[in-house]
């Protein structure tokens, strides 16, 4: 069978195509799975009967399998989805409700290969790349579960329930480019979700190659995940750095601002005590950064079991901040957003059946692992704005 949501608008026309039907019928379904969240193909009216007959037999529309769903005392609310049925792998979707937006945060791996040395997901290992359908599959399920997809004959005027969507959760988005971009691609489709490039942000630690063909195919808000102002330093903390170092990076970066929906690239920053944060890492920072237009979102280190890392102090937190903002540069402090239901910065917890013997070599050293997946780059309060 196959699954309608691994296709993108352009991939759904051309499977119609290699049925016989004509363009029109893709964007007709594509309306009917993503607008208005169907997966029953007897419920798609508009469609010719003898069309929909055809699709139970060859189709199908499976997102990935409700686990658990919390909601916690501040309104942010959690799914556990499941990725591969009896092998065991789940992945963790995350809504953040504030008062003028409603942002989604979403995953593109089980796990993540980029060993970050502060990242508790990078130490659990890898196990795969998400599918399109397993990616956008979030999306799909947070709108049916938020009641926020649309009815059919209803126009799209009012607010969104999501208005925007971060590709911070699990793994490395441009690590899995393909796959990725497909779903972006449905995001921004108008037959689809219909978001702006400018509410659709992919978060990523430095995979320059892929940050210019993402200018390339799908040019939305990119987020870079910094945390050091040298290459020593960064060649440590983001070991991927010792392929791209940050001369290349930077230059990545201003040329990803030729085609951006946005003027500026927002780099994040885990701000780890007596590592990278003193004064003069921050003006460092401002040093490296200064031709980039740039805002910074930092975010205190949420230490788990087995970090040799520890949260600098509030008032190191805000005199790193100031000398960034006595710049001229915006800087914002990631809040705690979901932390009662563990959907908090560094939280975010999944299962991965690693392939990598990441866990095993770790084990071997006296390690505790734990079938948790975090990723301290990444947050539940998500500074996004339009």
């Amino acid at each position: 069978m196959v699954n309608l949501l691994d296709f993108d608008v352009d991939g759904l026309t051309a499977w119609f195509a290699q049925q016989g039907e004509k363009p029109f019928r893709a964007r007709q379904v594509a309306r009917w799975i993503h607008r208005f969240g169907v997966d029953d193909f007897e419920q798609m009216t508009d469609v010719a009967k003898s069309l929909r007959s055809k699709l139970v037999e060859q189709a199908e529309i499976r997102g990935p399998l409700p686990v658990r769903d919390s909601i916690a005392t501040d309104g942010t609310r959690k799914w556990l989805l499941g990725v591969d049925g009896e092998a065991g792998n789940a992945i963790e979707t995350v809504f953040i409700p504030e008062t003028n937006r409603g942002t989604l945060c979403i995953s593109s791996q089980v796990g993540c290969a980029l060993e970050c040395s502060f990242c508790s997901t990078g130490k659990q290992g890898f196990n795969r790349n998400l599918t399109t359908a397993e990616i956008i599959g979030q999306l799909w399920h947070a709108n049916r579960m938020l009641g926020a997809v649309k009815q059919p004959g209803v126009g799209d005027s009012g607010e969104r329930v999501i208005s925007n969507v971060v590709m911070m959760g699990m793994g490395e988005p441009l690590a899995n480019f393909d796959n990725v971009t497909a779903a972006l691609r449905l995001m921004l489709d108008d037959n689809a979700y219909g978001l702006s490039r400018r509410r659709v942000t992919v978060s990523t630690a430095g995979l320059v190659p892929a940050i210019d063909r993402l200018r390339e195919s799908v040019p939305v808000a990119l987020a870079v995940s910094l945390h050091a102002a040298t290459d020593a330093l960064r060649d440590e903390l983001v070991p991927i750095n010792r392929k791209y170092p940050l001369r290349e990076l930077m230059a990545a970066c201003r040329r990803y601002l030729e085609s951006a929906p946005r003027d500026f690239i927002t780099f994040e920053y885990v701000l780890l005590a007596g590592i990278n944060d003193s004064d003069a890492d921050a003006h460092a920072l401002l040093a490296l950064t200064r031709k980039i237009p740039c805002k910074f979102n930092l975010i205190p280190f949420n230490p788990f079991p087995g970090s040799d890392y520890r949260r600098p102090a509030a008032e190191r937190v805000r005199l790193f901040q100031e000398i960034l903002i006595n710049a001229d540069v915006v800087a914002t402090v990631r809040k705690t957003r979901g932390g009662d239901i563990d959907a908090a910065c560094g939280q975010l917890a999944g299962q991965v059946r690693d392939r990598s013997s990441r866990q095993t070599v770790q084990a071997l050293q006296g390690q505790s692992v734990k079938f948790e997946v975090r990723r301290e780059a990444t947050s539940t309060s998500l500074e996004v704005h339009a």
